[in-house]
């Protein structure tokens, strides 16, 4: 079969009465290369000029963005029930396998009504199969007590955006964040409590993300690592502060602690323009938690 003129694909996409986005995943924050105007009645005028990762957030909110942005550097086809705009659609992503691809640089993207009860119906047994799919696949990224990404599937994350982000000479952050006193909390409250305390500190970092993709991740029992594309080191600075504090504030009581009577977090910046000095995503990742250990 000969290639689709892309004005042909354009005008197949315009006709389309529900939105349709073609969303590129090997640029920074994921640019919308093609879309319809139905698009419009969900993110407004200016949805096809922004960046998918902000479309999404403001669209159904970060728990949701998140959930997404997973599943895009996972390259895993998958849909879930949202709400947009005053109704409801059945967010159904698909990545896009070009001839001699081995992994996908583009995804489509398709918000499709729930007009029907029947439609509806079939849409939730999609939806529940494709999560069954999603839970089988999490047990091997996720850590089980902060359902967080566990340290390996971190690396991964970090390798696929370092190579994204070499490409334009972008700028990305790591912040490291250890839970001070941990093993003295450990000795006085026990493991049940001390995961619980990971649960809620992980979650509270988790709420603090500025972008859809960012993301966090454990690394072990006391240490927490975030991947942010800020461009800004000053900014990332400030904003290590703010989950410096709203760990505070969650007032978790540990009578042991060095720095208070509540848990709290220290935390370590490195920022790097990804591609200079022949620096690879290992290497940046290792330079910081060997910064830790050496203060250790």
């Amino acid at each position: 079969m000969k290639t689709v003129n892309r004005k042909i694909l354009e005008q197949v996409i315009a006709a389309s009465a529900e939105p349709v986005m073609i969303v590129r995943l090997d640029h920074t924050d994921w640019p919308v290369v093609l879309g319809n105007p139905a698009c419009a009645a969900i993110g407004g005028e200016d949805a096809l000029s922004k960046p998918f990762a902000d479309v999404i957030e403001e669209l159904v909110g970060r728990e949701l963005a998140i959930e997404i942005s997973e599943a895009f550097r996972s390259r895993q086809e998958t849909s879930l029930p949202v709400e947009a705009a005053g109704d409801e659609y059945l967010l159904a992503l698909k990545p896009l396998l070009l001839p001699n691809e081995e992994s996908a640089r583009f995804y489509a993207v398709f918000w499709r009504g729930s007009a029907g009860g029947g439609a509806r119906a079939g849409a939730d047994t999609h939806h529940e199969l494709l999560k069954a799919k999603r839970k089988i696949r999490d047990l091997t990224r996720d850590d089980p007590v902060t359902g967080l990404l566990n340290s390996k599937a971190f690396r991964e994350v970090l390798e696929h955006d370092w190579t994204v982000a070499a490409r334009e000479r972008s700028k990305l952050a790591l912040v490291l964040f250890t839970l001070n006193d941990f093993d003295a909390y450990i000795e006085v409250f026990g493991r049940h409590a001390s995961d619980t305390c990971r649960r809620r500190v992980g979650q509270a970092i988790r709420r603090c993300l500025r972008r859809a993709s960012d993301v966090v991740a454990s690394l072990d029992s006391a240490r927490l690592i975030v991947l942010s594309h800020a461009s800004d080191e000053h900014g990332v600075h400030e904003f290590a502060e703010k989950i410096s504090t709203a760990v505070r504030e969650l007032g978790l009581h540990h009578p042991r602690s060095s720095s208070g009577r509540f848990v709290t977090v220290s935390h370590r910046v490195a920022a790097a323009t990804a591609g200079e000095d022949a620096k690879t995503a290992t290497s940046f990742l290792n330079a910081i938690l060997a910064e830790e250990s050496g203060k250790d």
